[in-house]
C-alpha cells in the first residue's frame, strides 16, 4: 500500500485512490475506501492480490462512492475465499488462482450492485486440481499423467470409470468383461496387467469384439493396454509372457465354411466345440505355424476339416473326440503326429473299429485297432474285416460283409470262395 506524509503535521495520510494492496485473510477483512481510510484501516485498493486462509474480503459501503468504482481482485494462495458487499451479501467467491474484476453499478445502498467479470486463471497448483480428472493428477502448479493402481476380483466388469487406471489380476484362472464399447465411446483405454497364477480370459459384450475375438486370454506377466475405438477393442503394447506362451482358442461350429481371424489363429491350442448340422471347414491364415487341434463336437456323422484356403493344398481332417498335433507349411496342413527318432516303442490307444488308433490322414476310418486282449484288428472304412488273435484268425472276406472264414492251426493251399 502506498501511504505520504503530511508536509504540515508530519502524519502519514491514505491517497484518495489506492493503486496496489496485497492482504492474508486470517479472517473477515473489512476494507475502507481511500478516501475514507485512517493509518489503521485497509483501503479498498485499484489492484489486490489476496493470500487466502481464512475469512472473506469485505468492500467498504456502496453508497459513499459513485457507480463505476472498481477492484481487481486476485487469488493467489491455495484457498477459495468470498468477496462481500458492506451489508454481507456475497458478491463474488474467488477460487484459488483466478482473478475476478467487480464494480459498481448501483450505489443506492450500503450494499449497492455489483458488476462481476471472471479474468479466469492464472498457473497455480489450484487450478490444475480443478483440471485434473481422469488420467490426470495435479502436482504443485502442473497436470501430470496418473494411472492409480488397483487389484480386480473374478467376474469383473470394467466400467467408464476405469478409463487410464490400473487394473491387476491376483488370482488364479479367471474371467473379466470389458463395457460395451457403445457406452465408454472412442478413446476410452485402461491398463491391464496379469500379475496371477493363472489365465484370465477377458470377454466382449454384446456385438464386440477385442483384436476381432469375442475374447482375449492373458497368461501370467502378460499386460497390455485395453482400447476403444467407438465399436470394439483393441490391444496396445501386448506383453507376451517367457513362462507361458501357450493360448487356447474355443470355437463353436456349427457347418460350413468358417475363417479364423489372424487373433484367433494365434493361439496354440484349438478346441471345437458344438452340434454338427454340416460338414465344417476351417480356413487358417496361410502361415507358418504349429498348431494342437481337438475336435470336441457331435459330428452327427459330418466331418471338421483344416485348410490354408490355397489351392492345391493338402488338408487334415479331425475326428470327433480325437486330438492332432498338425504344422502348417503355409500352403499346406501336414499332421505332426510321427514316431520320436531314436524311440524304441510306440504305445497307441486300443481304438475302435470307427476309429482305429492307427489310421490314415485322409482316411481315419481305416486302420489298426485292439478288439480286445490277444487280439489285432483291421478296420476298413469303420468295419472290421480282420480280427488276428492268438490262437485263430477271423476274416471277414467280403467287403458287402456276406462271408467270413475262421482259420485255427494256420491256412495252407487250397481255394477260398
Amino acid at each position: 500500500m502506498s501511504s505520504y506524509t503530511s508536509p504540515f503535521t508530519g502524519d502519514v495520510i491514505i491517497p484518495t485512490d489506492v493503486s496496489y494492496a496485497a492482504y492474508i485473510l486470517t479472517t473477515n477483512l473489512q476494507l475502507e475506501w481511500p478516501s475514507n481510510t485512517t493509518p489503521t484501516q485497509y483501503p479498498a485498493a485499484r489492484i489486490m492480490d489476496i493470500t487466502s486462509g481464512a475469512g472473506a474480503l469485505s468492500m467498504p459501503p456502496a453508497n459513499q462512492i459513485s457507480v463505476g468504482q472498481d477492484a481487481l481482485i486476485r487469488n493467489i494462495g491455495n484457498d477459495p475465499f468470498d468477496v462481500l458487499d458492506f451489508d454481507g451479501g456475497t458478491i463474488v467467491s474467488v477460487a484459488d488462482g483466478k482473478s475476478v474484476y467487480i464494480y459498481v453499478t448501483n450505489n443506492g445502498s450500503t450494499a449497492g450492485i455489483w458488476g462481476v467479470i471472471d479474468f479466469g486463471a492464472g498457473t497455480s497448483g489450484g487450478t490444475a486440481a480443478e483440471l485434473a480428472g481422469l488420467g490426470l493428477l495435479a502436482i504443485s502448479q502442473t497436470l501430470n499423467q496418473s494411472h492409480p493402481a488397483q487389484t480386480i476380483p473374478n467376474e469383473y466388469t470394467f466400467t467408464a470409470a476405469d478409463r487410464a487406471q490400473t487394473k491387476i489380476w491376483v488370482g488364479g484362472a479367471g474371467n473379466a468383461y470389458l463395457p460395451l464399447a457403445a457406452d465408454v465411446g472412442n478413446n476410452w483405454f485402461t491398463l491391464f496387467k496379469n500379475n496371477g497364477s493363472g489365465t484370465l480370459t477377458v470377454f466382449t459384450q454384446g456385438p464386440d469384439l477385442l483384436n476381432n475375438a469375442v475374447s482375449k486370454t492373458f497368461q501370467p506377466d502378460e499386460d497390455a493396454f485395453l482400447i476403444c475405438d467407438g465399436t470394439n477393442f483393441v490391444t496396445v503394447g501386448y506383453g507376451s509372457s517367457s513362462n507361458f506362451f501357450f493360448t487356447a482358442l474355443i470355437k463353436p461350429v456349427t457347418g460350413g465354411d468358417v475363417f479364423l481371424t489372424t487373433s484367433e489363429a494365434t493361439s496354440v491350442i484349438q478346441e471345437y466345440v458344438g452340434n454338427l448340422i454340416d460338414n465344417v471347414v476351417v480356413y487358417y491364415p496361410p502361415v507358418v505355424a504349429l498348431y494342437v487341434i481337438s475336435n470336441q463336437t457331435t459330428d452327427n456323422g459330418y466331418t471338421l476339416v483344416i485348410t490354408t484356403g490355397v489351392s492345391g493344398g493338402a488338408t487334415v481332417q479331425i475326428p470327433s473326440g480325437q486330438q492332432a498335433s498338425v504344422i502348417s507349411d503355409g500352403v499346406n496342413f501336414y499332421n505332426a503326429n510321427t514316431v520320436q527318432a531314436g524311440g524304441s516303442t510306440t504305445q497307441l490307444v486300443d481304438g475302435s473299429e470307427g476309429s482305429p488308433s492307427l489310421s490314415f490322414i485322409n482316411e481315419f476310418t481305416t486302420g489298426l485297432y485292439r478288439p480286445g486282449t490277444g487280439h489285432l484288428g483291421i478296420s476298413v472304412l469303420g468295419t472290421e474285416r480282420l480280427d488276428i488273435g492268438a490262437s485263430i484268425i477271423t476274416a471277414y472276406v467280403d467287403v458287402n460283409g456276406t462271408g467270413t472264414g475262421n482259420f485255427e492251426g494256420g491256412i495252407s493251399g487250397g481255394d477260398f470262395n
